[in-house]
């Protein structure tokens, strides 16, 4: 069985267990929105509304992710939690495992016999252990495209239980990580299944920390202040699916839940910059290729990439003098020498060539360099060692005011290089709700 044909399969099975959904709610909403803060740990933090009675819940954004995690040791209670029995349906969605969980202390969420479980992970502090999977009720906003309308429930979410000491190293506040990855439970795939909408959800994530960025899941418009329709102003480029999976607890044969892009080169201000190009594409054993992270505060490169990518830069960039680094960045540079433009600071563009020549990720100078502080500016990229994971991860600082479109169904992703030039941002959706 195929990748979309599994996912396919899955799908029904979600809407065969979702599908009371549609009655907890007035309408079929076409689209879901969850607004997106970054924090000043430069992690982007969504809130939702899970359990009974429903409290809001932060969670770390994980582009990647396989599915929702929550601390159940802590303060977690609901009268509508329910451990997913083994054998059941729920457990065959989740996991293609059949071992059966035993908790030797008193029935709590988190804690109960002949259930099921999977590996929550902190992919920020790469720290994994073993959680029980449940459901409950979440609540998020609906959306048609230009506010937030009517709040709509999901009964019975599936999501797994970490354990408090998964924590260290999230954000204040977060009591867990929200999964958004190619699988059966992340978010925009229950959210599809609960609501019979497109797989598909967009992400735009601010630059702001005082301002939201915004995830749409479900289908377009997507538009925002002042006026400014973006939905028919996307380029596609496909998805690829890494063979091996790049989660840190994994069964052989599981491919990976992350989002994998083609690039063919890498262009600045016209020049071509030297590479290996195998090390662009993904091997069979799910080393190499380029995908994209908010996990990651910045893009990183293999070592010899971010090399050839300093060694360009810094020639066309000619007489402008260096200071003296400041971690975690290697180049940085004297910011008075710099004019400011709509773009950022005026720099050379740094160009992901993809499928062809015509379909370019343009990166320009508000996500290329970093403000240390008024006189210093850093190159927004680290040098990732040699014989990474990944050869290049496009991380959250080079998506920020950009618009990403992921397209589940068709393996696609429809994006927009920056906001910016559209003379809009991604803290611009009006979240004043709809009268």
């Amino acid at each position: 069985m195929g990748a979309s044909t599994s996912l396919s399969f899955f799908s029904f099975i979600l809407f065969l267990l979702l599908s009371t959904a549609i009655a907890a709610t007035s309408f079929r909403p076409k689209a879901l929105l969850l607004p997106v803060t970054k924090d000043p740990s430069l992690q982007h933090i969504i809130q939702l509304r899970q359990r009974t009675p429903l409290v809001p819940v932060k969670l770390t954004v994980d582009l990647g992710g396989q599915f929702m995690w929550v601390d159940c040791n802590r303060a977690y209670f609901s009268s509508t939690y329910k451990p997913a029995r083994c054998r059941s349906s729920q457990c065959s969605l989740a996991s293609k495992s059949t071992s059966c969980g035993q908790c030797f202390s008193p029935p709590r969420p988190g804690c109960n016999n002949n259930t099921c479980g999977l590996f929550p992970g902190n992919t920020i502090i790469h720290l994994s252990t073993s959680g029980e999977v449940a459901s409950d009720v979440v609540s998020v906003s609906s959306t048609n495209g230009f506010n937030p309308t009517s709040p709509v429930s999901v009964p019975n979410f599936l999501f797994v239980c970490g354990t408090t000491f998964l924590l260290d190293g999230l954000a204040g506040g977060v009591t867990g990580m929200a999964g958004f990855g190619r699988t059966g439970i992340s978010l925009p795939s229950q959210f599809a299944a609960a609501f019979s909408f497109n797989r598909k959800f967009a992400i735009c994530l601010s630059s702001s920390t005082k301002f939201p960025g915004v995830i749409f899941s479900g289908n377009g418009p997507y538009n925002f202040l002042p006026n400014i329709d973006l939905t028919k102003s996307l380029t596609y480029t496909p998805l690829f699916i890494n063979p091996v999976s790049t989660a840190g607890v994994f069964s052989a044969g599981e491919k990976s839940a992350e989002y994998f892009i083609g690039v063919k080169s890498i262009v600045i201000n016209s020049k071509t910059v030297p590479l290996n190009t195998t090390l662009l594409k993904i091997n069979s054993k799910g080393i190499g290729g380029t995908k994209i992270s908010t996990v990651n505060p910045y893009t990183v490169l293999e070592s010899s990439i971010y090399k050839a990518v300093l060694k360009t830069l810094t020639t066309e960039l000619g007489k402008i003098p260096r200071v003296p680094a400041v971690a975690p960045f290697e180049a940085c540079f004297n910011a008075n020498n710099f004019g400011s433009t709509r773009l950022g600071p005026g720099m050379p563009s740094i160009d992901l060539i993809l499928q062809n020549k015509n379909v370019i990720w343009r990166i320009f100078g508000a996500n290329s360099m970093v403000q240390m502080n008024e006189k210093v500016l850093c190159l927004g990229f680290v040098d990732g060692g040699v014989e990474p994971r990944t050869s290049i991860v496009i991380g959250a600082h080079q998506i920020e005011d950009t618009l990403l479109e992921f397209d589940l169904a068709t393996s696609r992703l429809g994006f927009i290089s920056t906001l910016l030039g559209r003379m809009t941002t991604c803290s611009n959706f009006n979240f004043t709700a709809k009268p």
